[in-house]
């Protein structure tokens, strides 16, 4: 599958790219109902942001992300625990759903490389992951101090990281291998 995809000037987005977003935004939010709740929800959201990335390219994937959270924000129940609302996506644990169009862009980024194989693709995603669990943990704790008061950020990593990080790997392994095995009968 070609991952090309771009707008361009007086060019409108292919029906197909709006199906293929449509399901990545879809996807998305089924795999963040699947979830075991904790201060921040164990879910296969992040699985499903990687096999977005991943299947339909960094433009597309980013797209479909902001779309799925757009329908949270207005209120549609896409979130963990099958919640939505603005609130999600301003309170404690807001920040690491906005790292996943940070970890879009840097997928984005890292596409438009010379060579594009599975090593820079997997770079990619670790990058993006690296910088959702940063973004996500500085946003964690400014709403965290503004509501609680004063917290560690060895506290929070406790929290908010460290126990994901073996998880998350294994869901970006397991994006990656279901990837490959469907890019081959999806047509771009």
């Amino acid at each position: 599958m070609s991952n090309d995809f771009s707008i361009k000037a007086g060019a409108g987005i292919k029906a197909l790219d709006l199906v293929y977003i449509s399901i990545g935004a879809a996807l998305i939010a089924v795999c963040s109902w699947i979830s075991i709740p904790t201060a921040v929800p164990f879910t296969l959201q992040t699985f499903a942001v990687f096999f977005v990335l991943l299947l339909l390219g960094g433009e597309r994937g980013t797209i479909a992300t902001l779309i799925y959270m757009l329908l949270g924000a207005v209120g549609v129940p896409v979130f963990a625990g099958i919640k939505g609302g603005v609130g999600i996506l301003f309170g404690n644990t807001g920040g690491y759903i906005w790292g996943f169009l940070f970890m879009g862009l840097i997928y984005t980024l890292f596409m438009r490389l010379p060579k594009k194989n599975m090593v820079i693709k997997v770079a990619a995603l670790v990058l993006g992951l690296a910088v959702c669990y940063a973004f996500g943990t500085a946003w964690f704790m400014c709403v965290y101090m503004q509501k609680s008061g004063e917290i560690g950020l060895t506290t929070v990593l406790g929290w908010c990281v460290l126990p994901f990080i073996i998880p998350d790997l294994t869901k970006m392994a397991l994006a990656v291998v279901i990837a490959k095995r469907i890019e081959p009968v999806i047509k771009a």
